[in-house]
């Protein structure tokens, strides 16, 4: 049988080491120009050139023949995509799910709603990549990660939410607050929607709270991945402070691509972990 992992490209993932897998391409809309999330993306130019232009932002996620081409080839297809509370990019992979297994027989696609964004996907897909790589059954394969998504966590450091307010995402009273007087929002992924948790003066202040609030959601020592949009000493300082707690623990550094930078905007953190139960 033939795996494979595809993902949207909020995971800022474009390859994933010993297995086959493809990321699907979500779009960033302006008055101005159009992005497409893809390793070809200058994600700085992008960036900049958003912060300067006036007029409404958008996001497009994938449609359901974007995410067809991507499971071509395959006969077990796991795919993951960004909250379905945010984004239609999880409806849009369900459709294509149904009709792959109907055009090609005897294939078996399952969606994962990630209820999340960024580095908790990969931590998800990782999963998925391992227990692929032990010979897991299809049905085994997805009794697991349903299991263990029920253990994984994203928490947020964000010095602007006003592309998150522009598109719906947080409440524009809330987005006021960020920026303000070297004023951070702290918050998480809560039930699929961004929770802002407590607003803190300083970054460093910031960062304390983020490892605080892990180790209130139990975090022990497990798998963490550290997404940056151009701010890689704050991620840094974070990987710092649980090393030096749990020495053996795997945290992975990567940059925001272009839907999480857009979001995240320049300074932005997102970080997933396990919890201790996994």
């Amino acid at each position: 049988m033939n795996y494979k992992i595809v993902s949207d490209s909020s995971s800022n993932v474009f390859s994933l080491s010993g297995v086959d897998y493809e990321a699907v391409p979500l779009r960033i809309i302006t008055a101005a120009a159009e992005y497409v999330d893809n390793a070809e993306l200058d994600v700085e130019k992008m960036v900049n050139e958003i912060r300067v232009t006036k007029g409404k932002s958008s996001t497009s996620c994938p449609n359901m023949g974007d995410w067809l081409d991507a499971f071509e080839g395959a006969d077990v297809i796991f795919g993951i995509t960004i909250t379905r509370k945010l984004s239609g990019s999880y409806a849009a992979a369900v459709q294509a799910a149904e009709e792959y297994e109907n055009s090609h027989p005897g294939a078996k696609v399952h969606i994962i709603d990630s209820t999340s964004t960024g580095p908790e996907m990969r931590l998800i897909m990782e999963f998925l990549r391992d227990r692929m790589l032990e010979g897991k059954s299809f049905e085994e394969i997805k009794a697991a990660v349903e299991q263990y998504c029920e253990h994984t966590h994203l928490l947020f450091s964000l010095e602007s939410l006003t592309n998150l307010a522009r598109n719906g995402r947080v409440n524009p009273a809330v987005a006021k607050i960020a920026g303000v007087l070297g004023i951070r929002v702290v918050g998480a992924a809560t039930e699929g929607v961004l929770d802002p948790l407590h607003k803190c003066r300083g970054e460093a202040k910031a960062l304390d709270t983020l490892y605080k609030e892990m180790k209130l959601r139990g975090y022990g020592g497990g798998k963490v991945g550290i997404s940056h949009c151009f701010n890689l000493n704050a991620a840094n300082t974070v990987k710092e402070k649980i090393l030096a707690d749990y020495p053996d623990a795997s945290v992975v550094i990567e940059p925001t691509t272009a839907l999480c930078s857009f979001y995240a905007e320049r300074g932005g953190i997102l970080i997933g972990f396990e919890d201790a139960t996994v």
